[in-house]
């Protein structure tokens, strides 16, 4: 039944035009053009600058604001209140949601990957092990920031919320411009939120040759106190 559920979640999630322009298109065309266009000032080889930046936005992509959009959705038509009244019980609701989350992220990371490769990427498997831990623990913060928003307010406040938020972060978030490249005050500022904190460890994983505890721990504190929140304000409709 959890299997079901979350492939069902999956294809949903990978039939929606927008959804799909938002976690692969988007997260392309940046990868492809920050590589190739000197639109900013990056160290060479640039694909090994970009490739952190556009792993976060992907993983924030999917995980944040297209769980938030979907969830707001769903409670205003009355799909999570039909659910909860069939067979599949709360916890694998939740857990169905986790899995596709999860494996959204995952072939976005590998598309993004294959592309990066042809682009003239070459990651250490140190690295890219890394880089797993970090997108689950993203995906998971992210994720369970998208339910608190998602799952609060009406869908049309969380439309305009998690795209504002979305241009918010990438571009003053840590993704676009590193929050080693900020003033030292508002880069304090930067490495808590769980974008930065991505971003800078993912960067420092595959570049740098680990990610440090910081990151590791902003990401874990972020999604266990978003979490919490979420289950006691979460409402089927």
């Amino acid at each position: 039944m959890l299997l079901a559920h979350a492939r069902t979640e999956t294809k949903l999630t990978l039939r929606n035009g927008e959804q799909v322009l938002l976690t692969l298109l988007i997260p392309i065309a940046l990868l492809v053009g920050l590589t190739l266009i000197d639109i900013i000032s990056l160290p060479e080889p640039r694909v090994n600058s970009v490739v952190p930046r556009v792993f976060a936005l992907a993983v924030m992509s999917s995980a944040f604001t297209g769980q938030a959009i979907a969830l707001g959705f769903d409670r205003r038509y009355g799909v999570l209140k039909r659910l909860a009244a069939t067979a599949l019980p709360r916890w694998m609701l939740v857990g169905g949601r986790v899995l596709a989350g999860l494996t959204v992220v995952a072939i976005q990371l590998v598309v993004l990957g294959v592309v990066a490769l042809v682009l003239g990427w070459s990651p250490s498997l140190g690295g890219v092990l890394w880089t797993v831990l970090l997108a689950v623990l993203g995906a998971l913060a992210f994720g369970a920031l998208g339910v608190l928003l998602g799952g609060t307010l009406r869908a049309e406040i969380v439309l305009a919320l998690a795209n504002i938020i979305w241009f918010v972060l990438l571009l003053a978030g840590g993704i676009i411009v590193r929050a080693g490249s900020m003033p030292s005050g508002f880069a304090g500022v930067v490495e808590l939120l769980p974008s930065g904190a991505l971003t800078e460890g993912v960067d420092l994983a595959l570049n740098g040759g680990g990610p440090g505890w910081q990151p590791l721990a902003v990401l874990v504190g972020w999604g266990v106190v978003a979490a919490v929140v979420a289950a006691r304000t979460t409402r089927l409709t």
